[in-house]
């Protein structure tokens, strides 16, 4: 704890007898009111409300605490992470760890299997934890935390819980006022200490999907590269679509489509100003291969030879069988990880096929067949390549992804490739078809033919896996891909800048 004492924090509550030891005290109520007199805005702010929960009193608290500049603990993410166990789950695998070391270095035969712990900025009176009650406190930096532990096989954080002024008691109450009455510079977590995010990221993603563009580990990366940048990032799900303006920039990691939320958060966000990968052209353009099959003919990419099919055609199938013969690949036009993806090698297939596919859409795809030991995906970001993975074919099978009849997929081991072992005509084609979509995050699927590299179409939010695509760049993908979040919003803060002077 530092020996120079700073001033003291001022103190909110609801209501002024919540609070009756030392320090600086005000209410709810004039802490909201704009009107009152101003505070500095290098004030650190306690705030001690009856409660929490989403635009309540407490939760209001500390939102203009925030836009006023103020150093507020419980901050706003910290209410959230700590309202919804998905997130902080994500953040407690390292305290976990530091958990059972610790207790490794007791005697946990006289341990219940279930205990709690009260964590007042970041002290608590279990002695064997006071190392990770600090831990947990700068992870949450929340004033009162209630920690509940379990113990399966191994010990983990069950949950986390921000215990507000009305829930202590006598002994509790009077703990947090001798905390305060001594507070200082050392009480404050690192988080706090240091000076506020540059800039404050939202990452869309959805912790029930199957088959998450990034997985748990690359999530981590990013928030982690992100923070060596200076910058925050704040995992956000479907029911966070009210707060997307709160922040500067949007992230999408969660699988896209048109009919979906995803492509809703992307134009609230674009709508809002904030900078978003990937954007809603992108996700139109993307996600549906009849456009791209159009755009890529158009612009001379080479692709397989593709025809779009209307019911109408099918009364002239033998023009298509001399066209492409058989076997041929039938898609329709917004499928994902191979899902309305289908291989015929006759009239009969072909006809029974297509009957079902244009039930899902008016228009399809039947494209030439071609068989290769694995795909080429080309990563291309803000227009240039970014990473390079080769995909191999599922076993027995002659796709990527294997689908069984309940739809649940097997799919072939992938591995990274240095961008300069990838072919130079294929790269330089793969960074044409993602130019002509736009400047986000994308991923080229190619194969190389005996004629050369082809387009089989272009991903917006590719995937970016922990021991997949990162195998050669390693953290430095994760950096780079935030390196542009950073780059694009110091470019929109100075065009802001430029307009104010101009104005």
């Amino acid at each position: 704890m530092s020996n120079t004492r700073s001033k003291l924090p001022l103190i909110i509550v609801e209501n002024p007898k919540d609070w009756e030891g030392e320090g600086r005290a005000i209410s709810a109520a004039e802490y909201l009111d704009a009107s009152s007199p101003g505070i500095p805005s290098d004030t650190t702010v306690i705030n001690l409300c009856r409660g929490y929960k989403y635009l309540s009193i407490g939760y209001y608290c500390s939102l203009l605490a925030e836009a006023r500049g103020h150093h507020v603990l419980p901050s706003v993410k910290t209410i959230n992470d700590l309202s919804r166990k998905a997130i902080y789950s994500l953040d407690t695998s390292e305290l976990n760890e530091a958990l059972n070391a610790l207790l490794t270095e007791n005697d946990e035969s006289t341990m219940p299997t279930e205990f709690a712990m009260d964590v007042f900025f970041g002290q608590t009176s279990y002695k064997p934890l006071a190392r990770l009650a600090r831990q947990i406190f700068e992870t949450f930096p929340a004033p009162v935390l209630r920690v509940e532990f379990v113990y399966d096989d191994e010990w983990q954080i069950q949950s986390l819980k921000a215990q507000h002024i009305g829930s202590l008691n006598e002994r509790q109450e009077g703990q947090l006022a001798d905390i305060l009455a001594a507070f200082d510079d050392g009480l404050l977590p690192n988080a706090v200490a240091r000076k506020r995010p540059r800039y404050q990221i939202a990452m869309l993603h959805n912790p029930e999907e199957e088959l998450p563009p990034s997985n748990p580990e690359a999530l981590e990366a990013f928030i982690q590269a992100a923070r060596d940048l200076g910058m925050q990032v704040t995992l956000i799900e479907k029911k966070d679509y009210s707060h997307v303006a709160e922040y500067d920039a949007l992230f999408i990691r969660e699988t896209t489509a048109i009919n979906h939320h995803t492509y809703l958060f992307a134009k609230k966000a674009e709508s809002e100003g904030l900078v978003v990968v990937d954007d809603p052209v992108s996700i139109l353009r993307c996600t549906n291969k009849v456009y791209l099959a159009d755009l890529m003919r158009l612009n001379g990419i080479p692709t397989p030879r593709t025809r779009v099919l209307c019911e109408e055609d099918m009364d002239n199938v033998s023009a298509l069988e001399q066209q492409l013969g058989y076997p041929m690949v039938m898609k329709i036009p917004d499928g994902a990880f191979s899902r309305g993806v289908i291989k015929v090698a006759n009239r009969e297939e072909f006809c029974d096929n297509a009957l079902k596919l244009f039930k899902q859409s008016s228009l399809i795809l039947v494209q030439e067949y071609m068989y290769t030991e694995f795909d080429w995906r080309i990563g291309v970001l803000d227009r240039r390549p970014l990473f390079a993975s080769q995909y191999f074919m599922s076993k027995g099978h002659w796709q990527v992804a294997k689908r069984d009849a309940n739809g649940n997929a097997e799919f072939g081991p992938g591995c990274a490739v240095p961008l300069t072992e990838v072919p130079a005509d294929l790269l330089g084609y793969a960074v044409r078809a993602a130019n002509l979509i736009g400047d986000g995050l994308y991923g080229v699927d190619m194969k190389m033919t005996p004629n050369g590299p082809v387009v089989i179409e272009v991903n917006d939010n590719p995937n970016v896996d922990a021991g997949i695509e990162d195998g050669v760049l390693r953290g430095g993908l994760y950096r780079t891909i935030m390196q542009v979040f950073a780059d694009r919003l110091d470019r929109q803060y100075q065009d802001i800048q430029s307009l104010r002077k101009s104005a």
